[in-house]
């Protein structure tokens, strides 16, 4: 990742089953101009028991093992999906669940291990990734910031490419509980280490908003469809508006500039017209006295500044000065 530019991915897991899908999801990210797309890694008899339970607004009650089971993809899709990216010149990689899908993955030579935010805190498996010495993209949904601050603590500890991306884990997250100024607390806590958001509230705002106030990453779910089934649709971006994010993402970036307040070069021209300087208010006589009576301050801004006033007064006119001209240093006394 480039440190002054945001890094911008399409979450795709999830929103598909087969690698025709897959394909268009991928085409279309690429059209809207991300930075990469990734993946759900994981198998449904690692990834849960099957007393566990999903009761959330995007997927109902429903069995946790039956609903990953359906959207788990297999070896091959992955190695399908992986090539395709590659030959569209995308990055792709993925969210690993367990020890054995961190393996998997590896075999792809990702550059990036995206940490979920449920195992944000799952300091075993945190140690296992970070010893792979890929950058790790940590969601940290459901966590406090001492928890946070453990686990990149476990991280950086054997591995110093780290992004940490402020998450709630309500799907879809409501505006009014997305707590935006985490960033910044985020940024003062680790001031070493990129910040990031992974957004689960409807539309594209929020994102934008959050690279206002300083992320660096972006992550967010992507479809070409939000009325089909599947647990993530609703809370995704369609094309037109994932395009929207990354086009306004970029201006803000332009817009941004670099934090160093100097005129530009137009000012530079503007300010010989549209600034002021001290001029003659009326018609003034050689030897007569400057006063308010007979000089004042307007445009342009080509002569003595404003301020220049006091060192004028009274003092005695070196010439004939026209109604409007701008007095000279000459012209004085």
């Amino acid at each position: 990742m480039k440190n002054d530019k945001c890094f911008i991915i399409a979450e795709i897991g999830g929103n598909f089953l087969n690698f025709s899908q897959a394909k268009k999801l991928i085409d279309l990210a690429k059209k809207a101009r991300v930075d990469a797309v990734k993946l759900q890694t994981f198998n449904a008899d690692t990834l849960t028991s099957k007393i566990a339970m999903f009761d959330m607004q995007n997927t109902g009650k429903v069995s946790t093992y039956e609903l990953s089971k359906k959207y788990q993809i297999n070896d091959e899709l992955h190695k399908k999906i992986f090539k395709y990216c590659k030959s569209k010149k995308i990055e792709c990689f993925s969210t690993p669940s367990h020890y054995s899908d961190v393996d998997f993955l590896e075999k792809f030579k990702v550059k990036y291990h995206k940490i979920g935010s449920d195992d944000a805190i799952n300091i075993p498996f945190l140690k296992y990734v970070a010893k792979t010495k890929k950058e790790i993209i940590l969601s940290t949904g459901m966590c406090n910031l001492d928890e946070i601050k453990k686990s990149a603590k476990t991280i950086l500890k054997y591995n110093k490419k780290l992004s940490i991306l402020h998450c709630v884990s309500d799907y879809p997250a409501d505006r009014k509980k997305i707590n935006l100024n985490v960033i910044h607390t985020l940024k003062k806590q680790f001031p070493k280490v990129r910040i990031g958001f992974s957004d689960h509230t409807l539309g594209p705002l929020a994102s934008l908003c959050a690279v206002a106030l300083g992320a660096k990453v972006i992550e967010k779910h992507f479809t070409y469809n939000k009325k089909l089934a599947g647990p993530d649709h609703m809370l995704s971006l369609d094309f037109n508006e994932l395009k929207w994010l990354v086009d306004s993402i970029r201006d803000f970036e332009i817009m941004a500039g670099n934090g160093k307040k100097i005129p530009t070069k137009a000012e530079k021209k503007n300010a010989k017209n549209n600034r002021k300087s001290v001029v003659a208010i009326k018609n003034i006589k050689k030897g007569e006295i400057f006063s308010l009576n007979n000089i004042g301050i307007k445009r342009p801004g080509s002569g003595i500044k404003p301020e220049g006033i006091y060192k004028i007064l009274n003092k005695k006119s070196n010439s004939n000065v026209r109604f409007d001209d701008l007095i000279k240093w000459s012209d004085i006394k």
